[in-house]
């Protein structure tokens, strides 16, 4: 979490499998495992902030789960963090959320130094690739889940240059998760 004087940092927390897609050939995520040992809560509670694409604002920006209560909780907590998307096509803000369409070293930058928690790179792909290729990604958080998939989307697609990399820590979970978070090295 910051401190005060402290900038925040963007933090890309994010499943993936084992061979590197975030989701399926058809968008599916069912296969990311869920539970309480993993503390997600804990990185909710780090940040204030939610950065997205306009395809993944439009598909959880304002998600509700309707039966687990746990997940009712978590989403609850997640719309209620202020939304920024990132999209070419639509602008302004709308109730939840505020439009970023152009400048976006500068308007990150001028976010990050305002008072606050930590921001979240929820994603998608394209929104990630955009801010690892401009070097924006203060620390990566993947949780990678026990399976295969073969086929989807990628997590890292058309990266443009090598980024150094320090392992700050790892768990693994009893479900076979391994998480492994890293920060980048300044060179």
């Amino acid at each position: 979490m910051s401190t005060k004087g402290k900038q925040r940092r963007i933090i890309l927390d994010l499943a993936v499998t084992l061979d590197g897609f975030v989701e399926g050939k058809n968008g599916e995520v069912d296969w990311c495992i869920m539970d309480s040992e993993m503390e997600f809560t804990n990185f909710l509670n780090q940040i204030d902030t939610i950065f997205y694409g306009r395809k993944s604002y439009d598909l959880w920006g304002n998600y509700a789960a309707e039966n687990n209560d746990s997940e009712k909780e978590m989403w609850e907590i997640i719309q209620r963090k202020e939304k920024y998307v990132f999209s070419k096509t639509r602008k302004g803000l709308d109730n939840n959320a505020v439009y970023i369409n152009n400048n976006i070293v500068e308007e990150v930058n001028k976010l990050k130094k305002k008072p606050g928690k930590d921001i979240w790179l929820y994603g998608g792909s394209s929104l990630i690739t955009t801010f690892v290729n401009l070097g924006l990604v203060d620390e990566f958080r993947l949780s990678i889940h026990p399976i295969i998939l073969g086929e989807g989307k990628l997590l890292f697609n058309d990266i443009k240059k090598s980024s150094h990399l320090k392992l700050i820590k790892s768990r693994t979970f009893s479900s076979g998760v391994v998480q492994l978070i890293y920060h980048v090295n300044a060179n």
